[in-house]
């Protein structure tokens, strides 16, 4: 049924470019894609003081974390302790600059830049349009890059790597960095994309009857991948939020083998070469992360060394061989099973980003353990190596366009609406 209706009731499915008529939702209800079950957009109860409260508490707790003492070592009556801003600090002067910068990015600025948009923007503080297009295409771009919570899981790995060295203790600052991973993972989950683009700019009226349960691109549409605006699928620039788009992501499939063949080449050093070395009484000890791994589990720590071994080294593999077999069923290649590859492309977008357990591991070893002519840890290039085969991996996914794994799909009939529930 072709019928003209007000865009603000439609949405194309992200994922899987279905045209979805968004039914009534009640407060803390969530409107589902009936054929991939990606999550559309959320009702939210107070949906500005809400993420406003978490956002604000979130950077307070951030700045005491950077304000008192992080955590600490003692090792034969000397005691070593660090702050969080110790850590970049020391990787710095290790001639590691590269993992000094992806600490601060990841753990402190882009966590810290996020919360603050969402309190400019869910608050509508006057503010020039432009800025508010900005700071919102910059949120949601950007949120998935902070990883405060995967350098926590960080340090209690290192906790349990150094018990067998000396006593460690925790500061001041560990309680309210908790605290943050908390708050902050808390506001973004209450911030809906399209509530807020809304509230910037209204959605642009659609110039042609929409077809419920029929895929953008057989309708010749396109959905704006940073406001959700349903556009005409040969209007490149979005006149709400001025990104540049097309109805599929251009040379996708080539950008994501390109991505997927240097990390393959980055991976091979990474597990060849040292991450770090231990210097113990003038006695040097280059570590792999897999002798890592061993050593953890000859000394009985074998939960520890099971999640090191998944996040470092099975889940980088998997998720290599799982961007390739993304790429080969969405050129049209293979036996078509669009919701099997939906549901690996969504398991290969969440654990990515936690293989950079182990380089967070290292960087607080490397900051700690500094204990004169005793025992000291510092960085190496294998550390280096890892962290481009995490960064490059994750935009691999990032550039790979779900949308083509559906394109061999039948339409749903025009009778679908959205399934919600709370």
């Amino acid at each position: 049924m072709c019928d003209r209706q007000h865009a603000g009731r439609h949405v194309l499915c992200p994922q899987c470019d279905m045209l979805v008529e968004l039914p009534h939702l009640k407060l803390g209800h969530k409107a589902s894609c009936p054929r991939c079950g990606t999550t559309l957009t959320t009702r939210w109860d107070k949906p500005r003081k809400r993420p406003t409260a978490y956002a604000l508490a979130a950077l307070f707790m951030l700045l005491l974390a950077n304000l008192f003492p992080f955590v600490n070592m003692k090792v034969a009556g000397l005691t070593s302790e660090i702050t969080l801003l110790k850590i970049p600090t020391m990787l710095l002067s290790d001639d590691y600059a590269s993992l000094g910068t992806l600490f601060v990015l990841f753990v402190q600025l882009i966590p810290a830049f996020c919360l603050a948009s969402i309190i400019l923007l869910v608050n509508r503080v006057p503010l020039p349009q432009a800025v508010q297009k900005f700071l919102a295409r910059w949120l949601f771009q950007l949120k998935t890059w902070g990883m405060t919570e995967i350098f926590m899981a960080g340090v209690l790995v290192s906790f349990v790597k150094l018990m067998a060295y000396g006593d460690i203790g925790v500061g001041s600052s560990f309680v309210p960095l908790c605290l943050f991973c908390l708050l902050q993972l808390r506001a973004f989950q209450c911030v809906d994309r399209r509530w807020l683009w809304n509230e910037i700019q209204p959605m642009p009226a659609p110039v042609q009857p929409l077809k419920v349960g029929v895929s953008g691109l057989r309708q010749g549409l396109r959905a704006c991948s940073c406001c959700t605006a349903i556009l005409p699928a040969d209007q490149l620039v979005c006149p709400r939020c001025g990104v540049k788009g097309h109805a599929r992501r251009k040379n996708s499939l080539q950008w994501t083998l390109a991505l997927l063949i240097t990390s393959l080449l980055c991976y091979l050093p990474a597990n060849i070469l040292p991450v770090m070395v231990t210097d113990l009484l003038g006695d040097k000890m280059p570590s792999t992360i897999i002798a890592g791994v061993v050593l953890l589990w000859s000394e009985g720590s074998y939960p520890v060394a099971g999640v090191i071994f998944i996040a470092s080294i099975m889940v980088p593999s998997l998720k290599m061989i799982a961007i390739g077999w993304l790429c080969f069923s969405a050129s049209g290649r293979g036996r078509r099973d669009s919701e099997k590859m939906h549901i690996i492309y969504e398991i290969v977008e969440f654990v990515g980003r936690w293989s950079m357990v182990d380089v967070f591991v290292i960087a607080v070893l490397s900051a700690l353990v500094r204990m004169g002519g005793l025992m000291n840890i510092y960085p190496a290039m294998g550390a280096v190596m890892f962290a481009l085969v995490v960064v490059i991996t994750m935009f691999s996914a990032i550039i790979f366009d779900p949308r083509l794994l559906w394109d061999r799909e039948p339409d749903l009939s025009h009778e679908e609406n959205s399934q919600h529930g709370k």
